[in-house]
């Protein structure tokens, strides 16, 4: 089924407008909210966007709202996607996934032990009354255990304070990020949860791989003024694996989960865990103990740091380990439209793409030119949608400047009507995009090379010496290229050559960021300078953007006067803006010229 991501407000020249959506042929409308028909599921949503990021288009809300073609007897369902992220409980109330961060360590207990003398724990003054609870989970994963070799988790739990869906992601050894989704339907994986591990996933199902009963008591600590502190657990387990990962299994074992308590708190209860006979558990998490010998190795997500007397090819895949970490970072927020994370997610894209450009001589011809390729192609998809969402603020920033608020009207419908369009159909492929086998190739190859890069052997000189020859080889395109803009002064290409120094000034700015450990200060000034540039020169090229969509409409046929008078404006500020830009160019070019590591 497709999903549409947002519907589009029509434009009807009055800012801040929504207008109700109208459904595909053959759709039905659902709403989880109390609201049954089409016009209150409208002010519904409406009710949403006043209090959420709103870039000023109606759509139906995220988590209320679901599509059903009448087709689709079996009762498959696609969620509307909006720019935020809630889901309307009743008038006013908007209800979101929760996110949480644990901080947690585990522990077993030997056979039949009295729990540890709690008080003993120093900084704890009393224990709770104690609670007795029966969790019944479900584990989900691929085939391949991909969530498992992260150190991700995905369950869904009954029982307890907190049932419904948790999707647990490991931020250090004793840390977790959990997010929870309510319970919804067994086997219905939230859309949201999906949205989070699809760049993980890659395609593949999601499937039952594991089922445990947990009894589980609970003694929460206190401090002297009545802080809770931690939570103390005494849980007896039952596990089932499921599709042959292995026999079922039982044990006891012991959570120290902080609540309001610093991690101090850990070092401080260890003489009473000890006394009691605790000892660290081996095993991760409940679903590791439960799969055991099925349970896969951990898939690296670090790599060598790079160092001046280490192999120049540790600069490289240190900093794309990074910018993989980035792109699977932001990749969730782009599918729910969290603002800022196609600009996050294109910038890790290029940045990767740039780094292996300038370091392409330690590496395969064929890999890495193949890999530059489709990360130009992921950026310019992300591009789309973030180009038209800058020129927007922009145009509407200057619009707003103007003395003449009524006679701008017409003119800010049409720009309206005009970028809002680019950045739907943008964000559509983007979405697209993410969803397919060939962005999902990208993130393969990306992770082989950071893993097991395809290298020369020349990648095992030093670092020191070769990362400053190729950083500096960059500076010296960027100075050919300052040299090529100012001599195409008074030329129809001069703000081409603009954009190419800008594109080098990047590229200089990225290959200086990757070699910072190793050059230290030389090479963060060389990295400000470069971007510095790069920001100057983006400004002006927004501007070259900007007048050639304000000619383009200006030029409709039966323009009336007011609105041409506005869109002469706007191409007025815009040309001033490029000049300033230029010049400030101009002087950063100066201080910059001859800058080396």
């Amino acid at each position: 089924m497709d999903d549409p991501g947002y519907v589009q407000q029509p434009a009807d020249g009055y800012r801040g407008s929504r207008a109700p959506a109208r459904a595909p042929s053959g759709t039905r409308w659902e709403c989880e909210s109390p609201w049954s028909d089409l016009s209150a599921l409208v002010r519904c949503c409406e009710q949403v966007l006043e209090s959420a990021y709103d870039r000023r288009r109606w759509a139906p809300c995220g988590r209320c709202c679901r599509r059903q073609t009448e087709e689709a007897s079996h009762g498959e369902r696609s969620y509307i996607k909006a720019d935020f992220r809630g889901r309307v409980d009743g008038p006013g109330n908007v209800m979101t996934a929760r996110d949480s961060t644990e901080k947690e360590r585990k522990y077993d207990p030997r056979l039949r032990s009295r729990i540890p003398e709690l008080t003993a724990i120093p900084g704890v003054d009393h224990v709770g009354e104690a609670s007795e609870t029966l969790l019944e989970a479900v584990y989900y994963d691929t085939g391949t255990l991909e969530l498992a070799a992260r150190g991700m988790t995905l369950r869904r739990r009954t029982g307890g304070s907190d049932p419904g869906w948790h999707l647990k992601l490991p931020v250090s050894p004793d840390s977790l990020t959990e997010i929870q989704n309510p319970l919804g339907q067994p086997d219905h994986v939230p859309a949201e949860l999906l949205d989070h591990l699809a760049a993980i996933t890659r395609g593949r199902e999601l499937s039952p791989v594991a089922r445990l009963s947990t009894r589980r008591s609970t003694y929460p600590l206190y401090g002297a003024d009545g802080k809770h502190l931690a939570d103390f657990t005494d849980d007896d387990v039952h596990a089932v694996p499921l599709g042959g990962l292995g026999p079922e299994t039982q044990w006891h074992e012991w959570e120290f989960e902080l609540v309001r308590a610093t991690p101090k708190l850990f070092s401080a209860a260890k003489p009473a865990l000890k006394t009691a006979g605790a000892v660290p558990s081996a095993h991760p998490s409940k679903l590791a103990r439960a799969l055991d010998g099925s349970w896969p190795e951990a898939k690296a997500t670090r790599t060598n740091p790079a160092r001046k007397n280490g192999p120049v090819r540790d600069v490289v895949t240190s900093y794309v380990g990074a910018q993989i970490r980035q792109l699977l970072t932001y990749d969730p927020g782009v599918r729910t439209g969290a603002p800022d994370s196609v600009h996050q997610m294109r910038s890790a894209a290029r940045r990767t793409r740039s780094v292996l450009r300038t370091y392409r001589t330690l590496f395969d011809r064929e890999t890495g030119a193949g890999l530059e390729r489709e990360l130009q192609w992921l950026g310019r998809v992300l591009g789309r949608p973030r180009d038209a969402e800058v020129i927007r603020e922009r145009i509407l920033a200057h619009l707003n400047n103007l003395p003449d608020a009524e006679a701008a009207s017409p003119a800010l419908g049409q720009l309206e009507h005009e970028l809002d369009t680019t950045y739907n159909a943008g964000y559509q492929r983007a979405l697209t995009t993410l969803n397919s086998q060939r962005y999902y190739r990208l993130l393969d190859a990306l992770e082989r090379v950071r893993d097991t890069p395809p290298t020369k052997a020349k990648a095992a000189r030093k670092a020191r010496k070769s990362s400053a020859r190729l950083v500096n080889k960059a500076a010296r395109r960027l100075d050919k290229a300052h040299q090529a803009a100012k001599k195409s002064q008074g030329t129809t290409g001069h703000d081409t050559a603009l954009h190419q120094v800008r594109k080098d000034a990047k590229r200089l700015r990225h290959a200086a960021e990757s070699a910072a450990a190793i050059h230290g200060k030389r090479a963060r000034t060389l990295e400000k300078t470069s971007h510095r540039i790069q920001r100057v020169l983006g400004d002006h090229q927004d501007s070259v953007v900007a007048r050639e969509l304000l000619h383009r409409l200006a030029a409709a046929p039966d323009m009336a006067a007011g609105t041409a008078a506005v869109y002469q404006a706007l191409i007025e500020q815009e040309t001033e803006t490029a000049a300033n830009a230029e010049a400030a160019y101009r002087n950063l070019r100066k201080k910059a010229r001859g800058r080396r590591i």
